[in-house]
């Protein structure tokens, strides 16, 4: 098979044919029906696809299906671990379904969530699932236009823009602040990120303890050394500070080792709570009590959802709540 030459331009299925020897049709049933064609045939034509460097137009073939077998899924960083199970149980789900998903991190920027949806749409992407909720914005409203299935998600709300699949920020405040009320702790703070949904769940913790607390607020996503800066700042603001409840379990984790640093005892001097259930919360010492959310569960359901629309059947309810679950550990005083 002869070469092809380099900077020549955009290798096609014509030269794919070329190398191989083969009419150009069958070189397009070689790669898209290879059960129709000989042992042989596709054996040369794979050859001259690997010789050539040719990459199949999936865009093409979708624009023909209507269908580009793609996925766009954003979240705010992916570095966050809560945010890790639903990613990967998304990919697998899709990916066993024939779909492949493109990955975005808004940065909790809100613009720059409108240019990654922007580009998705450009794309012709068979679905999208955000973390979060899409009501803000021209791109929202022309998702709706344009019947592209949305999942939104670790999120809640009555009026899904199409489906949503999550809980409620603010009934996690609330029942973190009832544990807190439950155990006598009325001398309590947040050390909490500036987010949106960081800020429903202070307004619901507070609900429940009916009056403003010591507060300190940080950049998102916010790790140790933010937690650390924060129960700093708390304890300027209340050095009889008693309980904290952190806003993921990263900053808990930064709490947690600036209050030993400072020779509190954890839960006896200081109880702390995260939010998130990352992985690593079971082994710390004390172990980290926190808010497990089933994120590989939002992203099952996110794909079953994603899937059933792409063949045309009904999805199920507009609105999934999988709930959350207080798992209670040392760093409260509720386990060894």
């Amino acid at each position: 098979m002869p070469p092809v030459r380099p900077g020549a331009g955009a290798v096609t299925l014509h030269d794919v044919a070329a190398a191989a020897g083969v009419s150009l049709m069958t070189a397009s049933r070689a790669l898209r029906t290879p059960e129709v064609v000989s042992a042989a045939t596709r054996e040369k034509v794979m050859q001259a696809v690997a010789q050539t460097g040719y990459i199949p137009n999936l865009l093409a073939g979708g624009l023909k299906s209507r269908r580009s077998m793609t996925v766009a899924a954003l979240v705010p960083v992916i570095s966050v671990p809560q945010f890790l199970p639903t990613i990967q149980v998304l990919t697998e789900q899709l990916d066993r379904a024939g779909y492949q998903v493109l990955l975005g991190q808004t940065g909790y920027d809100h613009a720059r969530e409108e240019a990654l949806l922007n580009t998705m749409i450009g794309r012709r992407v068979d679905g999208i699932v955000v973390a979060g909720l899409l009501q803000h914005g021209d791109t929202a409203r022309r998702l709706a236009r344009l019947g592209v299935p949305v999942v939104e998600t670790w999120d809640m709300t009555e009026r899904p823009l199409d489906t949503v699949v999550g809980f409620s920020h603010v009934q996690v405040g609330a029942a973190v602040a009832g544990h807190f009320m439950a155990r006598g702790w009325t001398r309590v703070g947040l050390a909490t990120g500036g987010d949106q949904r960081a800020g429903q769940r202070r307004a619901g913790f507070l609900s429940v303890i009916g009056k403003d607390v010591p507060t300190a607020v940080t950049e998102v996503p916010a790790g140790v050394p933010h937690g650390r800066r924060a129960l700093s700042t708390l304890l300027a603001q209340a050095p009889d500070l008693r309980a904290v409840f952190c806003s993921s379990d990263g900053m808990a984790e930064g709490v947690l080792t600036e209050a030993l640093a400072r020779g509190l005892r954890v839960p006896e001097d200081l109880a702390v709570i995260g939010f998130g259930g990352a992985e690593f919360s079971a082994f710390l010492h004390p172990s980290l009590s926190t808010v497990h959310i089933d994120g590989a569960e939002i992203g099952r359901r996110a794909a079953d959802v994603l899937i059933a629309r792409g063949r045309g059947e009904a999805s199920g309810p507009a609105i999934v709540d999988i709930g959350f679950q207080l798992v209670l550990r040392g760093s409260t005083g509720d386990a060894a």
